[in-house]
């Protein structure tokens, strides 16, 4: 079944959790996405990257997953993803997306908003948009390894004002995060997500979340956070399990359906892991987190 991102974020956030959110290059994988969402009875949000939304049968593939959204036995959104061209984000709600991650986070803060903004009054009232304040660096579609302090950190100074002109429903925040793999370990800066959470009152998202230490992510949704992005690990799993099996498939006579249900398994086996570990009761800011 649908639901609204914001809605999602905010029940998780009430729950002492967060909401996962996979990006999809393809139907089989959002299958298999919402299959471990099925498999951990938890909902779960379909990103769609702009470079998929923006190929000549992006709009129909957005289509299909608001369909398969519709068909799920768990509450699940559609969502475009770090979307930078007017254009395309209207295509995409029209197609079916529920929420957009309108980013202008290449811009000025006063830019960024205007820009936020400006997509709010070209969308349908009840399409959900998430912003983001702080540039993270990296690429969310490669994994390249970098350093936290690459990213351009969320001022916490600007984030009250920023939702309040941009209209924003849900920020993405950088605080130690990073698109792709990190180079060391991540450093999260609580504090600053604190004082984020206290100057804003939307529900705020953690992009590059693979590789972020289930304490850390368990910290961040106690302290504002209900959506968590992952891709990274997720594309890895996935291309490792086809490795894996792609040499007994070719020996056994080119059997792809072996092959991708291998993928397909991997995928859901990951998510219902890591829908589980967002969500387990009771979460606590593990000592010496800062």
């Amino acid at each position: 079944m649908r639901a609204r991102l914001d809605d999602l974020a905010r029940a998780a956030i009430a729950d002492h959790g967060a909401l996962g959110a996979y990006s999809c290059y393809d139907l089989a994988t959002a299958d298999a996405i919402i299959g471990g969402a099925e498999r951990a009875g938890l909902p779960v949000v379909l990103l769609v990257p702009p470079v998929v939304a923006g190929r000549e049968r992006g709009a129909a593939l957005i289509s299909a997953l608001r369909g398969m959204a519709d068909a799920a036995s768990v509450a699940v959104c559609v969502q475009l993803d770090h979307a930078t061209d007017g254009d395309l984000i209207v295509r995409s709600v029209a197609a079916g997306a529920d929420a957009v991650l309108v980013d202008g986070s290449a811009l000025s803060t006063a830019e960024n908003a205007a820009f936020v903004a400006e997509m709010r009054s070209r969308l349908p009232h009840h399409t959900v948009i998430e912003a983001e304040l702080g540039a993270l660096a990296g690429d969310e579609d490669r994994a390249v390894a970098l350093d936290a302090d690459a990213s351009a950190f969320t001022d916490p100074a600007e984030a009250g004002r920023f939702v309040a002109q941009s209209g924003a429903q849900l920020l993405a925040v950088s605080i130690g995060n990073v698109h792709g793999s990190y180079r060391g370990a991540p450093r999260i800066e609580h504090d600053r997500l604190a004082r984020i959470q206290q100057a804003t009152e939307v529900p705020l998202v953690l992009h590059g979340a693979s590789g972020i230490s289930t304490a850390d992510l368990r910290a961040a949704a106690a302290r504002g956070v209900g959506k968590v992005n992952i891709n990274t690990e997720l594309r890895g799993r996935l291309l490792d399990a086809v490795s894996a099996a792609l040499a007994p498939a070719r020996l056994a006579g080119d059997d792809v359906a072996t092959l991708t249900a291998a993928a397909a398994e991997a995928v859901s086996a990951f998510v219902a892991e890591s829908l589980t570990a967002l969500r387990t009761p009771h979460l606590s800011t593990p000592s010496g987190a800062h």
